[in-house]
């Protein structure tokens, strides 16, 4: 409902469809249960339309390198609470990163408040941009910074269209990216062999340790 009213007040316009409603405590006549691993969630899946039984796995990758340095696992169904947990994952051995590229999914409070107790510049994607964008619209002059009372989402977005910001958040491209697609067809991992979370967390950091050694063997 905030996110709605911080809409309608910067754009002047009401949001579309009906306003979310309240949750309601209890089970509904609806709801399914997972016997085989009951800490599993319905999550929709990002190679067809269909919906599996899954966890949600995130890393951190280094850009220079490309290993992987922090990692983590929870049961929630998009991203938007996953920066903490994957941020404070880093030992701090390593240092604290200057900046961060996330994808769309990361956007919102919890994300920037994450990144901001570490003093971590972000720089993450407030929607999809178009794959077949005109000559025009590639080539525009970088618009006015917005307003002091602009909101986080119109900030970011115009942060995002600058050199700084293109550059950044262009190289999550080819480093965190390339390291999910080697885990998924070079190791061959692409599902869990356990159940339950705590022991879903130590097979993927496991998994996160075996793409390092291979990796350290690369730059070796």
């Amino acid at each position: 409902m905030a996110q709605r009213e911080e809409r309608e007040r910067t754009t002047g316009r009401r949001p579309g469809g009906r306003p979310p409603s309240p949750p309601t405590p209890g089970p509904h006549d609806g709801d399914q249960y997972n016997f085989p691993d009951p800490e599993s969630r319905i999550m929709k899946s990002s190679t067809h339309a269909g919906f599996e039984q899954d966890y949600n796995a995130q890393v951190a990758v280094d850009q220079a390198r490309l290993l992987i340095v922090g990692w983590a696992l929870s049961n929630h169904p998009n991203e938007s609470q996953e920066a903490e947990p994957t941020l404070a994952a880093i030992p701090s051995a390593i240092g604290t990163p200057e900046a961060a590229a996330l994808d769309a999914g990361y956007f919102g409070p919890a994300t920037l408040a994450a990144c901001a107790k570490r003093g971590i510049e972000p720089y993450i994607a407030t929607g999809r941009d178009p794959h077949h964008a005109s000559w025009q619209q590639r080539f525009a002059p970088l618009p006015d910074p917005p307003p002091e009372d602009a909101s986080s989402q119109v900030k970011m977005a115009y942060k995002l269209k600058t050199a700084l910001g293109k550059a950044i958040y262009g190289a999550r491209k080819y480093t965190v990216e390339p390291v999910i697609g080697i885990i998924k067809e070079v190791l061959g991992f692409r599902q869990f062999s356990l159940r339950g979370i705590q022991a879903e967390a130590f097979e993927w950091c496991l998994v996160c340790l075996a793409f390092n050694l291979k990796r350290f063997h690369t730059l070796s």
